[in-house]
């Protein structure tokens, strides 16, 4: 944390102290949106493409994976900064067969090429009961659950495969210390009738990588059983697994984690493959996400009020189970995020100071004038 950065700001805000003793700010949805906006603009963006972005960004951050939320704010800028994307990208359906259709991002933002997905998968779906999308050649697609969750806020269904394309240097082979594939997550959703849909967002790994780095960032350790250092030994020190020399993030499993590493490898074929991306081979950079969305229309399957009926009837099966005292209660999939939502619409969201003074860094190098950004922080 720069000591200009305390100066600056401690005169419009009074921060949150955490822990270790860095500063926490907490922000409105609105003011973060109104930020990213401007910044993406600013990088050379269209209006519409900067809004898809960052209502992914800010919606991440809002269900507690700000891993995938504000941290992506000034990574995201830095890589269209570097060339390694184009703001300007156009995603455009490459091959259309049947229920299929193979989209190229174009080199664009991910949310922007994912944005095509949904729309295109959705569209099939209506059309045919199901539709099956393959993305590639876009950049960071973001937090994959939000694709799902799209599609099923609009009475859909749907199932994405991702993988980090030829990146294979995070998670190791069940039996291996060194890391040959990424971390390849899993989405689900499905509509529940008059409530929040059911979400399933996971990695094949314990953890996704961006929250070791958001732990790296606020100076806290991670759980144990989540890394390993570049020797394979368990650590909970996030500084042993970003390196150098980097470590690993272990398989999904625990004891179990051939299970996490045989995901993982399923997602590297349907995510890698079948999107024309490309599977893990150690190369050290993402050039792009591969993805295969499928989305299915109930409607072709079974009736409206035979789905909502059989639906509910699981989960007040589900929640009828007596409750483990050491976890406290039970929630449906999803149920964490949508709660943490609410939350953080109520209390603000939190920036760590360390994000905070990189997304001001960039936004001033966009020639932002950013000078009364955080007094609109709320109070601590």
């Amino acid at each position: 944390m720069a000591w200009t950065f305390v100066v600056v700001f401690s005169n419009y805000v009074k921060p949150l102290k955490i822990a270790d003793g860095s500063l926490m700010f907490r922000f409105r949805a609105i003011d973060l949106r109104t930020f990213g906006v401007a910044m993406f603009e600013a990088a050379g963006c269209i209006r519409e493409d900067a809004i898809t972005v960052i209502d992914h960004l800010v919606e991440s951050s809002l269900f507690g994976h700000d891993s995938h939320g504000s941290l992506r704010m000034y990574e995201y800028i830095d890589q269209i900064q570097a060339g390694t994307f184009n703001p300007k990208g156009r995603p455009r359906i490459e091959r259309e067969r049947g229920v299929t259709a193979c989209i190229d991002g174009d080199g664009a933002l991910g949310q922007v090429a994912g944005r095509l997905a949904v729309e295109t998968g959705a569209g099939l779906a209506r059309l045919h009961g199901v539709g099956v999308v393959t993305v590639r050649n876009c950049s960071h697609l973001g937090r994959i659950g939000a694709y799902p969750l799209a599609v099923a806020r609009q009475g859909l269904m749907g199932l994405a495969f991702v993988n980090a394309g030829r990146l294979g240097r995070q998670i190791p082979p069940y039996g291996g210390i060194d890391g040959r594939i990424s971390t390849n997550p899993v989405a689900f959703s499905a509509p529940r009738p008059d409530q929040d849909p059911i979400l399933v967002d996971m990695t094949t790994s314990v953890v996704a990588e961006g929250k070791i780095r958001v732990a790296h960032n606020r100076n806290e350790s991670v759980p144990a059983g989540w890394i390993t250092d570049s020797e394979g030994r368990p650590t909970c020190d996030p500084g042993a697994y970003v390196g150098p020399p980097s470590g690993a993030i272990l398989p999904l499993g625990g004891v179990v984690a051939y299970k996490g590493y045989c995901l993982g490898m399923m997602v590297e074929m349907f995510g890698g493959i079948l999107s024309g991306e490309g599977t893990a081979n150690g190369e050290l950079t993402v050039r792009s996400n591969g993805m295969l969305l499928t989305v299915y229309d109930p409607s072709f399957f079974c009736e409206a009020d035979q789905y909502a009926a059989e639906l509910e009837g699981l989960i007040q099966h589900v929640l009828s189970s007596r409750v483990d005292p050491s976890i406290g209660r039970i929630r449906l999939p999803g149920g964490p995020e949508f709660e943490t939502s609410r939350e953080r619409l109520a209390q603000g969201i939190p920036v760590d100071d360390t994000t905070w003074s990189r997304i001001i860094e960039r936004a001033n190098s966009l020639g932002l004038d950013t000078e009364t950004w955080a007094s609109r922080a709320m109070s601590a």
